[in-house]
């Protein structure tokens, strides 16, 4: 009985050592992290007061205050250690070899980082634009450190890693996109009446927008027809509601101006024998 009861008083007086030795120096050590993590709020608070001025993307701005918080968090945190009379020194080498693995096992994650800091610095889009990259196309919805989501026409969501977009071709819209119809009418139509047709039915259409013009004229000779060229310029959410409105106004102003559409034709000589 009696050497557990000496167990128990040399642990409790151990720990009571301990608490006398390290307890002020860890009290004071988390009142620094706490006034870290209240100093940190108020400089990112004030970076992104002091971004206000500058006309910068919202993604930059919150990069922008969260490195802030986290260099102001680390500042309080090596000031905690060293109360704690921690050792920097070998704590950094340590790690850094830690992080020389980490980086070797995360090699996708950190290159989707490392891209997602080259597109929100050089801006190739913005939330909002229309882009198409990689057979993939849709509305910046976001941009985060590690990818892109795009709204697709169908009310999907495509989620683009940020590696899989710098270095590729990328086509930005922005916000707008041109339609590109075609319509075929018969040879012996009047061109001019069938244009001032086509060009009244664009000028009627709310979601077509006239500056920049309308593109409109003969585009090619084909067999049975000539194919007329409307491409109107709309905002990407009117791209496909505009494109069917605008083909079946043309159909409807066409037929009360009794203006032919042709069927394709093809002509068959047949010689007796």
């Amino acid at each position: 009985m009696d050497e557990p009861l000496k167990a128990i008083d040399q642990v409790s007086t151990t720990a009571i050592d301990l608490a006398m030795r390290f307890g002020p120096k860890a009290l004071v050590a988390i009142l620094i992290l706490a006034a870290g993590v209240y100093a940190g709020r108020w400089a990112g608070r004030a970076t992104l007061a002091a971004l206000a001025r500058f006309h910068l993307d919202p993604p930059v701005r919150g990069l922008l205050e969260k490195i802030v918080r986290v260099f102001v968090l680390a500042l309080f945190g090596i000031m905690a250690l060293q109360n704690l009379g921690v050792e920097l020194l070998p704590l950094i080498a340590g790690l850094s070899v830690a992080g020389a693995g980490i980086a070797l096992a995360m090699q996708g994650v950190l290159g989707n980082v490392v891209a997602g800091l080259t597109i929100i610095f050089t801006r190739p889009y913005r939330v909002g634009d229309y882009i198409s990259i990689q057979k993939e196309e849709g509305e910046v919805l976001d941009i985060s450190m590690f990818s892109t989501v795009l709204g697709h026409p169908d009310r999907s969501r495509i989620v683009i890693p940020n590696r899989k977009i710098v270095g590729e071709i990328l086509h930005n819209y922005g916000t707008l996109r041109q339609l590109d119809v075609e319509v075929g009418v018969a040879y012996d139509t009047d061109m001019g009446a069938a244009l001032r047709a086509v060009e009244e039915t664009l000028r009627a259409n709310p979601r077509v927008l006239q500056d920049p013009r309308p593109v409109i004229g003969v585009a090619r000779l084909a067999p049975s027809q000539v194919a007329i060229a409307v491409k109107p310029w709309v905002n990407v959410p009117d791209f496909a509601p505009a494109s069917a409105e605008v083909q079946q106004a043309i159909l409807q102003s066409f037929r009360s101006r009794n203006i032919v559409i042709p069927f394709p034709q093809r002509e068959v000589h047949m010689r007796a024998a």
